[in-house]
């Protein structure tokens, strides 16, 4: 092993491209970088692909690389796009009406709903025995599908003792793995924290499968080091805590964008916009530092107990799917969320099919209809899944290749069961985007732009609600794409600096915004745009922030090593852990302290705050030495509310916070 140089290595596996960074942490210079397509099936092919081709460059020896660190957009855009494993919800001493409170209802979708007696109070004490009956036999009627399941019970942050409980009772049926709320988030919300919990359990078996591959390809590489894994906070934890705690690597991969970027940028006061193959992500940089969420993240329209840089996240990337929108005055393309393989790409190993269904769809007396220019392929997951007969009978007219949408889909009925195989992840589109138009209108050259050419035009042919063409030809279709998806990006970016400046994100859909961004007003002055200088992120971000930072004003900096800002902010930052101890009042005098499994009573103040804060000293302690830093600086703070009655001060709440910060272990 060489003594002159530590070497990390940083992989992030995004939802187009998984990339690579060997890093001279002793230099601090990128030694090298490379890409690979992610393979959504198999993760293995992409991440092998970009570590072999990085690790050539980088001539490194395997036994120099000290510390491998991931970030991903896996669980981020598996819940924009709606395809988590399915899942169940234990909710323990709620009433019905919780369902409806917090996003809960819209969080569960189709996904099985326990509900049964128990829970606590405010303080902690018992509203009710937990009704194990009731859960046994709820259990022996589990749906086949469940892949992992949550667990909520009233209060659960103020006694865990039944969410443990019926943790234990669930392990022990089912052998599947539970996630306790309490174990996630210090929050109230039961509802909120329900649907945090629900999305973690979603998730376990996507970041389990990614941690297991990524340490078998290094070890059969030579490659003896830590795993980490960045948080949607931008701080690392170890591959061993992350694969409990999915969930809190929601924008995992944009704080590590943001990481990246501040480290590459040097910058104080910025805008950065990362710019995938399914979102946009965008944060503002104040003081060199990224700000973070008060009331936890909300990614793909659910609000989570996660806790997470401020980020703003936008189901707009270069692989989404370009859509007309049905109930428009005119030709007006809807750009995402749902993220579809490019036309670019699949035609890499099936262009032959793609050629034939262009020709015959272009050859048809009638105007495309919405099927016409897609394609549809099915995943590995199909095979085992449980179906009804019209999916079945649909994955059946897929077979094995790629196949041409319109051959597979003729009734309405097949239609809804083709996007409910699409919500499921059991089957995969192929769709005219970003990207393609892009390719068609030589912004970018990775791929051959023929057969998105020809797609383009077979799109421009498509009809407005009047009965107009989309677009006169394909090359201007591409144009309109791409101006819509810089539009689209530079009202996102506008909202997130309005939010930052107290307004309402809401004054960016006003006529008078419209006006100015379209530079329509004539007898008046109008003028928008950002304040700040934009940092564009991302493999497209060259192809798409010029045109934007001109629509906005600003000046736009990609700085070097851009697009791979994931990987690199993998690498440069620390493990953070925050733990909170709540302490509570039943009565005068009497002080509960609300840590480990059950709540400890006390009779002074001072004795409580006292012990709140060492336990969350212990907690924090515990969970840095997991987390894979045993050696940590710790920030300890008390924050207190008090009420005055009848002249006295009465104690009402206390809340001991414990931020410990380090850097990874390195065996």
């Amino acid at each position: 092993m060489s003594e002159a140089r530590t070497v990390f290595v940083g992989v992030d596996t995004g939802g187009t491209y998984t990339d690579a960074v060997v890093f001279d942490d002793t230099a601090a210079e990128v030694l090298a970088k490379a890409k690979a397509p992610t393979t959504h099936d198999d993760l293995a092919i992409g991440i092998r692909g970009a570590l072999d081709q990085a690790l050539a460059i980088a001539e490194v020896d395997p036994a120099d690389i000290r510390l491998v660190s991931l970030s991903t957009t896996l669980a981020t855009n598996a819940l924009v796009e709606g395809t988590g494993r399915p899942a169940c919800l234990v909710l323990i001493g709620f009433e019905a009406e919780a369902l409806d409170r917090g996003g809960l209802r819209d969080a569960l979708g189709t996904d099985q709903v326990i509900s049964i007696a128990g829970g606590h109070t405010s303080h902690g004490t018992p509203q009710a025995d937990l009704d194990v009956v009731a859960l046994r036999a709820a259990l022996g009627d589990l749906d086949r599908d469940v892949e992992g399941i949550a667990v909520t019970a009233q209060f659960g942050v103020r006694n865990p003792e039944h969410e443990l409980a019926a943790r234990d009772v669930i392990r022990e049926m089912t052998g599947l793995p539970v996630t306790c709320s309490h174990e996630l988030s210090d929050g109230l919300n039961g509802p909120k924290r329900s649907v945090t919990a629900l999305l973690n359990a979603r998730l376990i078996a996507m970041i389990d499968g990614l941690v297991s591959t990524t340490g078998e390809i290094l070890q059969s590489r030579g490659i003896d080091a830590p795993i980490m894994v960045v948080r949607g906070n931008g701080s690392l934890v170890s591959s061993d805590f992350v694969r409990d705690r999915p969930v809190e690597t929601i924008l995992s991969g944009p704080a590590a964008s943001l990481v990246g970027a501040a480290y590459l940028a040097g910058a104080d006061d910025a805008i950065i916009a990362d710019i995938g193959g399914t979102t946009t992500d965008i944060a503002v940089l104040r003081g060199g530092l990224p700000e973070f969420g008060s009331q936890g993240a909300t990614v793909g329209g659910h609000q989570t107990m996660v806790e997470a840089v401020l980020m703003h996240t936008h189901g707009i990337g270069g692989d989404s799917e370009v859509a007309v929108a049905d109930r428009a005055v005119g030709a007006q393309l809807v750009i995402g969320p749902r993220r579809v393989v490019p036309i670019v790409v699949a035609a890499v190993t099936h262009g032959d099919v793609i050629e034939r269904a262009i020709i015959r769809q272009s050859g048809s007396e009638t105007p495309p209809a919405d099927w016409a220019g897609m394609f549809v392929s099915v995943t590995e997951r199909a095979a085992t899944a449980r179906t009804d007969q019209t999916e079945a009978r649909v994955l059946a007219a897929i077979g094995d290749e790629l196949a041409a949408a319109d051959m597979v889909v003729s009734s309405s009925l097949q239609a809804k069961a083709l996007r409910r195989l699409v919500a499921r992840g059991l089957v995969r589109l192929c769709g005219f985007t970003p990207t393609d138009a892009s390719h068609v209108l030589g912004l970018q050259t990775t791929h051959e732009p023929e057969l998105a050419g020809r797609a383009a035009d077979l799109f421009a042919l498509r009809r407005d609600r009047y009965g107009n063409p989309v677009a006169p030809n394909g090359e201007a279709l591409s144009a309109a794409v791409v101006q819509t998806l810089a539009r689209r990006s530079a009202e996102a970016l506008l909202a997130a600096a309005l939010v930052r400046d107290g307004v309402s994100p809401d004054a960016v859909g006003s006529e008078l915004v419209a006006a100015a961004l379209d530079d329509r007003v004539t007898t008046t002055r109008v003028d928008i745009g950002l304040a700040v200088p934009l940092i564009g992120l991302g493999a497209p971000a060259s192809t798409y922030y010029p045109m934007i930072g001109e629509l906005l004003g600003t000046a736009v900096e990609i700085p070097p090593h851009a697009d791979v800002a994931n990987a690199i902010g993998a690498v440069v930052g620390k493990v953070r852990i925050r733990r909170q101890v709540t302490v509570t009042a039943p009565r005068r005098g009497v002080f509960r302290v609300h840590a480990g499994a059950e709540p400890e009573t006390v009779y002074y103040e001072d004795e409580a705050r006292r012990r709140a804060t060492a336990a969350a000293e212990h907690a924090v302690s515990s969970e840095m030495v997991l987390a894979g830093s045993p050696v940590f600086e710790v920030e300890t703070h008390w924050q207190q509310k008090s009420a005055e009655v009848e002249g006295r001060e009465l104690f009402v709440e206390g809340v001991a916070t414990v931020i410990a910060s380090g850097r990874p272990k390195l065996d």
